[in-house]
C-alpha cells in the first residue's frame, strides 16, 4: 500500500497553473481492514452475549448437576469461535496465526469425566472469553470511527484504518493464537503418547500369540506325550521309550523358542554387553556380510540402547528380505547429545516409508522418543538409514 499522497503532473503551459487536489491511495487490503474494523460491533455483540448468555450461566450453575457440562459445552463453542475469528483475521487483516492445538483425544477416550475436565480447563477456550470480554467496547469504538471516518475524515481513513486495524492484530496474536511453544509440543507429546501405547499394545499381542502357537502348543503336546508314555511304560518300554525320546525332543525345541522370544523382547547380550556385541550378534545373523562399527565410550540409558537395537535389527532383517544386497554397513556414535545410527545398504535401493516393510512403525516409534528417520534409497541403490536418538545417561536413567 502507498501510504501517503499520490505526485500529481505538472500541468502543460498554458493551462491553470494551480495543482489539483491531493489524494490518498486507497488500495485492496486498506479496504479489507475497514471492511474488518466495520464488521467488529456486530461480531463482538454477538461474542458478548454468547460468552455472558452460556458460560456464566453454566458458571452460575456448577452447583447443580448440568452446571459443569454446560459449562464445559460453551467453552468448546468459545473455542470454536475463536477458530471463527482467526480466520476472518488471515483473510482481512493478513494474520498468520497457527491454530492452538486440539482438545487430546486420550481424555475424550477415556470416559466423560476426563472429557469434562479437559474441557473446563482449557486455556485456549478460556483466552476466546477474554477476547470476547474486550471487544465488546472496542467493536463499539472501532465501528464508529470507521463509520465517521468515511464521511468527515476521508483523506486519512486509510491511516485511522492502519492504526486500529494494528491493534487489532495485537489483540489475535495475544489471545487467540498457541499460548507457546510449549502447548504445540504438549498435543505433539500427547499424540506420540498414543503412538508408543498402540506399540506397546501390539508387542503384547505378538508375543501372546507367538506364545499360545509356538512353545505353550509344544507344551501342550509334550504333557500329550508324556502323558501317553507313562499309561505305556509298563504294558510297552520300547515304545514308552520312543514317545520319551520324542517329548526331549519338543521339549529342545520348546525352550529353543522361549529363547528366540526372549531375544525378541530384550536380549541377554544387549543387557550384559552392549550396543557392540549385541549388534555384532544381530549382524551374524544377517543374510548379507555386514559391518558393525560401534564408537561409544559409555552406554545410553536402557529405553534408548533399546530403541538403537531394535532399530537396527529390523533394518537388517529388511536388508535381507527385500534389498538384494551385497554388502551393508552398521555405524553407531555419539554426537553431543544424540545417539546417531546409519544403516547403508548396496542393494536395489527404492525404500520408502510407506513401502510396508515396517519403516513407518519404525518412524513412529522413534518420534515418540523426540528421535529422526530419515530414508534415503533412490532407485538402483544404495539405501542410507539415518537414526537419531536423544542421548540419555546411563546413570542418571536408573539403567
Amino acid at each position: 500500500m502507498t501510504e501517503g499522497f499520490s505526485r500529481p503532473a505538472r500541468a502543460p503551459e498554458g493551462a491553470d497553473d494551480r495543482l489539483p487536489p491531493a489524494r490518498l491511495a486507497y488500495e485492496g487490503h486498506t479496504w479489507k481492514e475497514i471492511a474488518h474494523l466495520l464488521a467488529n460491533l456486530p461480531l463482538a455483540v454477538f461474542g458478548f452475549v454468547y460468552v455472558v448468555t452460556v458460560l456464566w450461566t453454566g458458571f452460575w450453575l456448577t452447583v447443580t448437576v448440568i452446571g459443569f457440562p454446560l459449562l464445559a459445552a460453551g467453552l468448546m463453542g468459545a473455542r470454536r469461535w475463536g477458530r471463527w475469528e482467526r480466520a476472518r483475521a488471515r483473510r482481512l487483516l493478513g494474520v498468520r496465526v497457527d491454530e492452538p492445538s486440539p482438545l487430546p483425544r486420550r481424555a475424550a477416550a477415556g470416559g466423560f469425566l476426563p472429557w469434562l475436565w479437559m474441557a473446563v480447563k482449557d486455556p485456549v477456550a478460556w483466552r476466546t472469553v477474554l477476547y470476547d470480554f474486550i471487544r465488546l467496547p472496542w467493536g463499539i469504538l472501532t465501528f464508529v470511527t470507521t463509520l465517521t471516518s468515511l464521511f468527515v475524515l476521508w483523506p486519512v481513513l486509510p491511516f485511522i484504518a492502519r492504526g486500529l486495524a494494528n491493534a487489532d492484530r495485537a489483540m489475535v496474536r495475544g489471545l487467540l493464537s498457541p499460548s507457546d511453544e510449549l502447548e504445540r509440543r504438549i498435543a505433539e507429546l500427547e499424540s506420540d503418547r498414543g503412538v508408543v501405547v498402540d506399540t506397546a499394545n501390539a508387542d503384547l499381542r505378538r508375543i501372546e500369540r507367538d506364545l499360545h502357537d509356538g512353545a505353550q502348543a509344544r507344551l501342550v503336546n509334550l504333557a500329550m506325550g508324556l502323558g501317553l508314555a507313562k499309561e505305556k511304560l509298563l504294558e510297552d518300554p520300547d515304545s514308552a521309550a520312543e514317545m520319551v525320546a520324542e517329548a526331549h525332543g519338543e521339549v529342545k525345541l520348546a525352550l529353543q523358542e522361549l529363547r528366540d522370544l526372549a531375544r525378541g523382547i530384550h536380549p541377554a547380550v544387549l543387557t550384559d554387553r552392549g550396543l557392540d556385541a549385541a549388534l555384532s550378534a544381530v549382524a551374524s545373523r544377517c543374510t548379507v556380510p555386514v559391518k558393525v562399527t560401534v564408537d561409544l565410550e559409555s552406554r545410553p540409558a536402557a529405553a534408548i540402547e533399546g530403541i538403537a537395537y531394535f532399530t537396527v535389527s529390523e533394518l537388517l532383517q529388511n536388508i535381507s528380505k527385500h534389498s538384494g544386497a551385497r554388502n551393508a554397513v552398521v555405524e553407531v556414535w555419539r554426537a553431543e547429545n544424540r545417539l546417531l545410527i546409519q544403516v547403508e545398504d548396496d542393494g536395489r535401493g527404492g525404500a520408502r516409508l510407506d513401502g510396508g516393510t515396517g519403516m513407518q512403525g519404525l518412524a513412529e516409534r522413534l518420534d515418540a522418543v523426540d528421535g529422526l528417520f530419515v530414508v534415503d534409497s533412490p532407485q538402483g541403490g544404495p539405501t542410507v538409514v539415518t537414526a537419531e536418538l536423544p542421548w540419555r545417561d546411563r546413570s542418571r536413567a536408573g539403567g
